[in-house]
């Protein structure tokens, strides 16, 4: 995982909610659990929180959201 500056912190993985690995169905005609390790944090369970978080809260501005 490449480290950002100082400034950024690390959060939970939201994919794996923190476990690095998570639990997905081999196909539709084979329904078995596979573990498969986690790709966006590396299976560490933790990511740096992105700096430029583009993502709008719900409750700010309405007008900007449609």
């Amino acid at each position: 995982m490449e480290k950002p500056n100082h400034k950024a912190k690390k959060i939970s993985c939201p994919r794996c909610k923190g476990n690095g690995y998570f639990v997905i169905k081999e196909s539709v005609e084979n329904p078995l659990d596979k573990v498969v390790q986690c790709p966006m944090c590396k299976s560490e369970g933790e990511i740096y929180e992105p700096e430029n978080n583009n993502v709008p809260e719900l409750n700010s501005n309405r007008a900007r959201l449609h």
